[in-house]
């Protein structure tokens, strides 16, 4: 803070505006409900410093635009300093995501006479007075133009490599704090054994280009949520997805309604899942108007946390899923998407078949229902076809089980097995079973002969990544199952342990 605020002083007064709050149809009600609280909290707080019954003045006032101007003008009269903090600026974009008649709205609000833009206009004229900084944040990269007529008054620090590390932990932060409950609380591993739990799932956010292969971030929310159930339990969560983190996630239903291409090969979403990862240009920022635009989607996936920098490919930023938080949320409502499409999954028949796969080695009726899912789907959807749909859909199901990390091609650095169902022993440790699935692909017109080769191919790589060291550590006590299975379109003519 201090890089942005520099040495602060008694001498300075703060006012936090938590949230611009307020929907749309409603703005300028919300704004000055929350903004009533906030500078009598303000006065309150800083009485000492304030002039005597500015409080009383202020109430007097009508609205958050009139009732803003007196405390930074009152202030200025005795040389008090206001730092001013706005938390989630752009609240207003998941009702733009979710419903375009928002837009109009938001337009009616920031432009011409807009009460917002008004607001944001009485923040810029502070800055010439007594706001000595003005530090707003928000998820989305939606640029302030909107808001104010030329708020060219900001630096945008978002992707700064000097600030890569500013939010999250870093794994050695993660070890200290894991350190330190060692010595309070019984602890039943070690800390390098916690780690290595915590790490695929939380860990991998860079947040800068030029920090790319130095230090990664761990979601700190999500750490936290596993360090104090695992001080409760003496054992790691068996859902190492905190609830509320899947509310937060809401907003990827709202984007991969943007993605135009859905329901095509060329998705975005749909590459991302299949390939391991998109390339593109971040945007530092957009008006708010062009939020649904295609070429800000990517960016919009990034600043979501959906999307990590992982160097670059052909001269572009290259982005994957950071973790298996984020790929367990990115599958699940790939599938929601697939429900909304009138192709029904029977939870109950998917919790069965996954519990038969881990502990009674029945892998036919687990892979079986997925080629029988994947066809009805497809049935419905003749664009959906092609060897990304057949990889990503199944990567989808298989993710839904709670047994197994699923790992695929793209995270792997031998680079033959295209799933690796690694057991949660940590989690479930009297589960026997797990699984290598090596998956081709053949198209409709390809021959018979081509079939084979592919089986012929899958059985070879399938074999090569059995006997790595990352497989044999990982799959414990269980027994390792190589599976090949071969599609031809959307037939599953080969599902078999070699």
């Amino acid at each position: 803070m201090e890089r942005l605020f520099g040495e602060i002083t008694k001498s300075r007064t703060f006012v936090y505006v938590q949230r611009i709050v307020g929907e749309l149809h409603n703005y300028r009600k919300g704004l000055d409900a929350h903004c009533q609280t906030m500078f009598d909290y303000f006065c309150d707080i800083y009485a000492d410093y304030l002039p005597k019954g500015m409080k009383e003045e202020l109430d007097k006032k009508e609205g958050a635009v009139e009732q803003f101007e007196y405390p930074f003008t009152e202030c200025n009269k005795t040389n008090q300093r206001i730092y001013l903090f706005i938390d989630e600026y752009d609240h207003f974009t998941n009702a733009i995501l979710s419903d375009i008649e928002s837009l109009h709205r938001y337009t009616d609000e920031t432009h011409g006479e807009g009460y917002l833009r008004a607001f944001f206009n009485k923040i810029k004229a502070g800055t010439y007075s007594s706001i000595e900084r003005c530090f707003i944040t928000g998820v989305s990269p939606v640029t302030m133009d909107d808001l104010t007529s030329g708020f060219n008054i900001g630096t945008n620090y978002s992707l700064t490599p000097e600030f890569n590390e500013m939010i999250g932990f870093t794994e050695e932060e993660v070890r200290q704090m894991l350190t330190y409950y060692s010595t309070t609380s019984p602890f039943n591993h070690s800390v390098d054994e916690l780690i290595e739990i915590m790490k695929p799932w939380y860990d991998n956010y860079c947040f800068a280009e030029e920090c790319y292969g130095e230090t990664t971030m761990y979601n700190s929310n999500m750490v936290l949520y596993f360090v104090k159930n695992y001080i409760q339990r003496g054992k790691a969560p068996r859902d190492m997805v905190e609830d509320n983190i899947r509310i937060d996630y809401e907003k990827l239903r709202m984007l991969i309604r943007k993605d135009k291409e859905f329901a095509h090969d060329a998705s975005i979403i749909q590459t991302l899942v299949s390939e391991g990862y998109v390339t593109g240009e971040l945007k530092k920022g957009f008006p708010a108007v062009n939020i649904t635009n295609p070429d800000n989607f990517v960016s919009l996936l990034y600043y979501f946390g959906m999307l990590t920098i992982s160097g670059t490919y052909k001269g572009k930023t290259k982005l994957t899923i950071p973790n298996q938080v984020v790929r367990e949320q990115i599958y699940t409502y790939l599938l929601s998407t697939y429900n909304e499409a009138e192709l029904n999954f029977s939870s109950y028949e998917k919790n069965e078949l996954a519990s038969a796969l881990a502990y009674d080695g029945d892998w036919k009726a687990y892979f079986g229902y997925i080629a029988d899912c994947l066809k009805r789907y497809t049935s419905q959807r003749d664009k959906q076809k092609g060897e990304f749909f057949v990889h990503g859909f199944t990567l989808a199901m298989t993710a839904q089980n709670r047994f197994y990390r699923p790992i695929s091609e793209q995270d792997t650095q031998a680079g033959y097995v295209d799933i690796f169902l690694c057991p949660l022993l940590d989690i479930y440790s009297d589960m026997k079973h797990s699984y290598i699935v090596e998956l081709k692909y053949a198209k409709y017109k390809d021959p018979e002969s081509r079939v084979e080769e592919l089986r012929q191919e899958a059985i070879a790589q399938a074999n090569r990544y059995a006997d790595t060291d990352t497989v044999k550590r990982a799959v414990g006590t269980t027994q390792l199952h190589k599976i090949v299975v071969v599609y031809k379109g959307m037939d599953m003519p080969i599902c078999e342990e070699v």
